[in-house]
């Protein structure tokens, strides 16, 4: 591609690719500039820093989940969708997390996010600080679940490379009771059905924890509230 040609959106778009293959550390502008068929140093006049770009790049891949209107689905419905869609993302983009937990990343993809999570858990009847923190439980869980696969992820590349791992594990395990159980229940099983039944379970008690506490189950009354700190992306707290 002609450095001429080049334009910010088309850098953040191969960007994106680029941090999806190899993430933040394999991110550099000689490769991109490589891919773009440019100079490093254009990469720079464009976007200013590699820095700059994660958060652009960050900022960008948030406008890729749908929103759907609390008031015509009802909130529960809109809210499923919401953490669904907000962790398939998070799945195609593993770099995110990481991203948003080192830069301070808020544009109009996150900020369009975050104001329609403050629209769905308002519709289903939270106010003030129990709003914000309705919020930050739903994202919370969706951050936690990206930390398990990539902790499942590296575990296997791990055991993989070195076989006495698994072995070494198993003996562990075989010390603890109930590990030992539920270790030898679930041998065998499919590990991405595992993920998904237990990503299900998660976000069904999620769901009815927060209907429960909209029927008067306790409140967070003196609970200071993040809604305005500047890099307030929901369940991550700076």
């Amino acid at each position: 591609m002609p450095r001429e040609t080049l334009n910010r959106d088309q850098i953040v778009e191969v960007a994106i690719e680029l941090l999806d293959g190899a993430g933040i550390e394999g991110l550099s502008m000689r490769r991109l500039g490589k891919r773009l068929d440019s100079a490093a140093t254009a990469m720079y006049w464009h976007v200013g820093s590699k820095e700059n770009l994660v958060v652009l790049a960050a900022d960008r891949v948030w406008g890729e989940i749908e929103l759907l209107d609390p008031v015509e689905t009802g909130w529960r419905t809109a809210a499923r969708a919401l953490v669904q869609d907000t962790y398939a993302m998070v799945k195609r983009h593993p770099w995110l997390i990481p991203a948003i937990s080192t830069y301070v990343v808020h544009g109009p993809g996150m900020a369009r996010f975050q104001n329609h999570s403050y629209a769905v858990y308002e519709a289903a009847g939270f106010r003030g600080r129990d709003l914000d923190w309705a919020v930050n439980t739903a994202f919370t869980f969706v951050a936690g679940f990206a930390l398990f696969d990539a902790a499942q992820a590296a575990a296997a590349r791990a055991m993989a490379a070195a076989p006495d791992l698994a072995v070494r594990a198993d003996e562990i395990a075989a010390r603890y009771p109930r590990l030992r159980e539920r270790t030898e229940a679930l041998r065998g099983i499919d590990a991405a059905e595992l993920i998904g039944q237990s990503f299900a379970f998660g976000l069904d008690t999620v769901l009815d924890g927060l209907e429960a506490r909209l029927r008067g189950e306790g409140s967070t009354a003196g609970v200071p509230s993040i809604a305005g700190t500047s890099n307030a992306v929901p369940g991550l707290l700076h």
